[in-house]
This record gives structure tokens, sequence and C-alpha cells, in this order.
């Protein structure tokens, strides 16, 4: 992800309006599923954002990284590796990977229920390995491993339930074409491929991702070769006109260095000076993306957890992409997908106040209680939304914060300006009559436990002209 809000001018000419599709989604899933996932092994420490660099690295929460924190000295994983599977190869991994329990139409029926409109898995991590029969590279899931595309099956099952499909890919690091050693603290210059060579590769990976699945998302991450920024014969313009020639309300996200996207990116806590816009969060169902059997339930969130997470961000204008870790089996872990049932069940009834909405503007409501974070005032919890025609406004309330759990909130004083909505018309999603009162400093509901079934309540109220 970049800052700088300037396009070069070679990409200038992909600035476009956001399709409305992903403007409307809201809730996508995000897959991190490799060789890692063999091992599956992290220290879950926290969330990205809330560590310095230096300690981030050497004690990693994301499984994904595993190739990299078991090369630097001295760090637990490294530890972990020795003990447990004698230092051995880290290909070893890809060789053991089978993905014997893996069926593409139960994940996207998970998924589609959960309330997800798009899916993103990675078909090239930060170790190289890709999971479809990519050019140029023997290291794939084709060639090894499952010997399945897997890519391709995601794809197809996916788009069967009637959900969109990205891709994402590694461009900024792999250390398979280019190691450069551990990173220890930062990702500076000098430990990524910029060369023209590398340029060459990623591109026809990208290329030929966009010539066999049609992604709708182009996912990147942490840059993009130097050498094929400018305008030249490896230039990723080239890339994002087949991109958009194939899908033309497709979109693309900021993690391709200084070159194009459709939305901004942050990542548990970081980068949140960059949800502005068009902005979408991605975050891990526990600490890591990639699957990690060290974490247990105090590490993960639950439904009721996720609903206050998505919430929070979709009440702010962004879009959440919420990760899954599959085993390296392809069974999807039971913390993981009870998680997404509980999301499903309150989807289901409430769904309306996330998919196409809109945000409240502040003179209208205001939220209070915990950020996801933590942080914060104290009391109910209150999140709000408003209908893409204008016409409904929600307010989604909790007794509880944090990861996990819910509880209801009975009777409680909420900011909401009084004239800017019909009191009488409140209720609760499933048509109950809600109490709605003016009162100073703004409406007090009186919302039946009921409400609380599945997690956060939901109070509709019309919204006047």
């Amino acid at each position: 992800m970049f800052s700088d809000d300037t396009r070069p001018e070679v990409y200038a000419r992909f600035e476009r309006p956001l399709p409305s599709w992903y403007a409307d989604a809201k809730l996508g899933v995000f897959i991190h599923w490799g060789a890692y996932s063999v091992p599956a092994w992290a220290e879950p420490i926290g969330e990205l954002g809330t560590f310095e660099p230096d300690h981030w690295f050497t004690h990693n929460p994301y499984a994904e990284w595993y190739f990299n924190t078991i090369r630097i000295d001295g760090s637990p994983a490294q530890q972990h590796h020795r003990e447990v599977f004698g230092g051995a190869p880290y290909d070893d991994f890809l060789d053991a990977w089978r993905a014997e329990e893996f069926d593409a139409d139960d994940w996207a029926a998970l998924f589609a229920r959960a309330g997800a409109r798009y899916v993103v898995p990675t078909t090239k991590h930060h170790d190289g390995i890709c999971l479809w029969d990519a050019p140029g590279t023997p290291r794939n899931t084709v060639a090894r491993g499952p010997r399945r595309d897997l890519v391709g099956e995601i794809a197809a099952a996916s788009r069967r339930a009637g959900l969109r499909f990205g891709t994402y890919y590694s461009g900024g690091l792999d250390w398979d074409v280019a190691d450069f050693g551990p990173i220890l603290e930062h990702i500076h210059d000098d430990q990524r491929p910029l060369d023209a060579g590398y340029a060459r590769y990623a591109n026809a990976h990208v290329l030929d991702l966009v010539e066999r699945y049609s992604p709708d998302v182009l996912w990147g991450d942490i840059e993009w070769p130097d050498a094929g920024k400018p305008e030249g014969p490896e230039c990723f313009a080239q890339v994002l006109d087949a991109f958009y020639a194939a899908a033309p309300d497709g979109v693309v996200n900021d993690r391709f260095g200084a070159t194009h996207w459709d939305f901004r990116t942050s990542e548990y806590q970081q980068g949140r000076d960059l949800e502005a816009g068009a902005w979408e969060n991605c975050r891990g169902v526990g600490y890591s993306f990639g699957y990690n059997q060290v974490e247990g339930v105090e590490h993960h969130l639950d439904g009721p957890g996720a609903v206050r997470h998505l919430l929070d961000v979709v009440s702010r204008g962004g879009n959440l992409l919420l990760d899954v870790g599959p085993a390296s089996s392809g069974r999807i872990p039971d913390l993981q997908r009870a998680c997404l049932e509980q999301l499903g069940d309150w989807m289901a009834v409430n769904g309306a106040a996330v998919h196409g909405t809109r945000v409240v503007d502040a003179e209208v409501a205001s939220p209070s209680g915990h950020a996801q974070d933590g942080s914060g005032a104290e009391g109910t919890w209150v999140r709000w939304t408003r209908s893409g025609d204008g016409s409904t406004l929600f307010a989604v309330l909790d007794g509880a914060t944090g990861m996990r759990g819910t509880a209801p909130v009975g009777t409680t004083t909420v900011a909401l300006r009084a004239g800017a909505v019909d009191l009488l018309g409140a209720e609760l999603l499933d048509g109950t009559p809600v109490p709605a009162t003016a009162v100073d400093g703004g409406v007090r509901f009186e919302v039946p436990a009921s409400a609380s079934q599945h997690g956060p309540a939901v109070v509709s109220l019309p919204l006047r002209g």
C-alpha cells in the first residue's frame, strides 16, 4: 500500500468510478492456504499495528510467514522448526501438502451463507509457491503437493455460489526467485526483487491468472518490481489493460506499488490513516491469516465479534475482507467455521443493515462504545448505517465489545437526532416494534432481548426526507 494520491501518468487512464457491486458488497472472504498450512505454527502475540517491527518479525503471529520467521536466529519459530521438523527444507511442506479434504463447493457455500459477496484466495504468497499451473515455475500445486489447480477449483465454485472471484498475488516478495535473507524489521528495497526479469515473471503470472480465471479483483501485496512500473516492455499497465478488458467492472487494490488502485487497504490496526474514500480492511478470524494450530478460542473472533468488526468498518464507509486459513487437508478449522456460521445466522436476519448501505451523516447520528481495538468510551456499543436509497436508518447495538460474545442492550439512549427519523416506525428487521422516545441527548430505545439472539441488535427507523 502507498499513500501518494497522485498516479503516475502512464496509469492515469485507469482511474474510474468505483463499481457499484464492490461498493455494495461490504463483505468478502480472504483465503490464505499454502505449504505453510502444513507446519501451521506461529506465536499468537496479537494484531498487526500494535507492535514494533523488530518484535513483530521475530515473533510473527502470521503462520504464512513461517519460512521467514524460522530463519531469524533465536526466534521461537526457528526453535520449533528444529525440534519438530529437524530443520527440514521448507519445500518439504509443499510435497507433504495433500489437500485431501478440500471441497471448493463446501467452502463457497459457507462463504455465501456468511453474507460474503466476493472471495479472494492467495494464488502465490511470499514463499513463491503457486496454487495453479503457473508459467515459469515447477513450484506449483499442479506439479507437486496436492497436484490440483486449486485456484481454478475455488474460482469455479465461487461463481457457482453467486460470488465474485478475485486473486491475491504477492508481487513484492518471492523468496524463491530472489531470497535476500530473512526480514527482521522493515521490508526495505534491498530485500525485494526490483529487476526486469522478475517484472516479466510476475507480469506473466498475473496475465495468466487474468486469461484463465477472469478475476473481478486483483489484490496485490507488499509492492511491485520497480522495473515493471515505468512505461516500457515490462510495464504493469499492460497487465491492467488485459484485466479491465476481461473485467470492465473489476477492481484493483493499492499494494502494487506506485501504479494504480481502485481502493485503499488497511490490515488489522495498520494503515488506518488510509481508511478514506474507497477502502477495505482485511484481517483473519484469528491473529494469523494462514492456519495457526497454536491459536485458541481467546485468539479468535466469534460471530458477534465479527459482526461488530464488520459494522465498525461498514459504518465508516469500508468493506471487510475477512480471512480464513484452511488446514493443509482443506478443512476449514472449527473455530473459523463457527465464526462464519454464526455471522451467517446474524446476516440472514440483519443483512439489510450491511449490504448496499452507506455512511450516516454525523449530524444525524453518532457511534458510541469501544472501537474494535478496545479503545473509546464505555457504554452501549452503537454503529449506524443507512439504506442506499436513503429511506432507512439502521442502528446496530450491543452490550458487549471485543472479539467474542454478545449481550442484550435493554433500555439505552443513543446519539440520534430525533427529528431526522420517524420514531413511531422503529422496529427490528423481523418487524417487531421497538419503543423509541426522544430524550435529552438523543433517543431512548427499549430493545427486546430477542434482538440479540445471534449478535448485535438492529433497529431500523424511517428517515425523514
